[in-house]
């Protein structure tokens, strides 16, 4: 059984993007992502830090723009615009949840679909489902298959399952996985699917973006399939000093032992989601200068 580690491979993804900031830099361009956060929700502000952190270490622009958690739908909305506007701004997103008086769907409709790093607008849903790479790919699934890639796994003529239908993973993962490229033969599955395990069993390539924490069990994985975890759950444990621990979809210790590779959680899916931001931004910034 072979791990597949996420850390390794987007360390190879930011040595990458490090390579071509730097050629952009040297051609006058230089990467600019503006993050948009409104409230003081404390795991939100810890990934924002982290992509500016990450920006920094790059050599890429960052701005982190705070709004308070009473912000109005507006004034949101007119930072975008704003950022819009703004040509050192090659990449925008608003940080998702925001507070609830705030219409996330109409701020992303908003965003200029060339600085659409997160891939959500409906210009870019509809380039991936056509296969257009001009568009930018939500970074959680560009980060599914980047692991797929990166390891060696082929995917064509492959059974994938995508346990989940989510605009933020399991649907434009699937659009991927069935791309000319990729060429995997795929089913969305979800908690409505009849005899959800029998199917899960079908799979060669099996990706779990439930949300339920150790959902998948062994009973779900043939022998020697591939299995993604997707999922970050937090579970009490009282026998750790932070009073719980971080958990995949699958149930990992029983999976491991059927399938012939699978991503750790943590470890694992999680590493490349920053890792494909970053990629998403200087290939906004290449096309930007093009």
């Amino acid at each position: 059984m072979t791990i597949l580690n996420g850390k390794e491979i987007a360390a190879e993804v930011l040595a990458e993007c490090r390579e071509k900031v730097e050629a952009l830099q040297a051609g006058g361009i230089t990467p600019g992502l503006a993050v948009v956060i409104v409230g003081d929700d404390p795991a939100s502000h810890v990934y924002v830090n982290s992509k500016v952190r990450t920006c920094s270490e790059l050599g890429i622009r960052s701005r982190k723009i705070e709004l308070s958690a009473e912000a109005t739908q507006e004034q949101v909305l007119q930072v975008v615009r704003d950022l819009n506007a703004d040509e050192s701004v090659h990449g925008i997103l608003v940080q998702s949840p925001p507070p609830p008086q705030i219409n996330e769907s109409e701020i992303i409709d908003l965003i200029d679909p060339g600085k659409d790093v997160d891939g959500f607008h409906p210009i870019n849903v509809g380039k991936l489902v056509v296969g257009d790479e001009s568009g930018f790919v939500p970074c959680t699934p560009q980060g599914c298959v980047r692991i797929l890639q990166s390891s060696g796994i082929e995917t064509t003529g492959a059974r994938a399952v995508v346990i989940g239908r989510s605009l933020l993973v399991g649907k434009p993962l699937a659009s991927l996985l069935m791309n000319k490229g990729f060429n995997a033969t795929v089913t969305v599955a979800h908690s409505r699917t009849r005899d959800l395990a029998a199917v899960c069993r079908e799979a060669d390539i099996l990706i779990a973006a439930i949300g339920q924490p150790e959902f998948v069990t062994a009973d779900f994985v043939r022998e020697g399939a591939v299995v993604i975890d997707v999922g970050v759950n937090r579970v009490e444990d009282a026998g750790r000093k932070r009073g719980y621990r971080l958990v995949g979809d699958v149930a990992y210790e029983e999976v491991a032992a059927r399938c012939s590779a699978i991503t750790p959680v943590p470890g694992g899916v999680g590493q490349m989601t920053i890792a494909m931001l970053m990629s998403n931004t200087v290939k906004a910034a290449e096309l930007r200068g093009s």
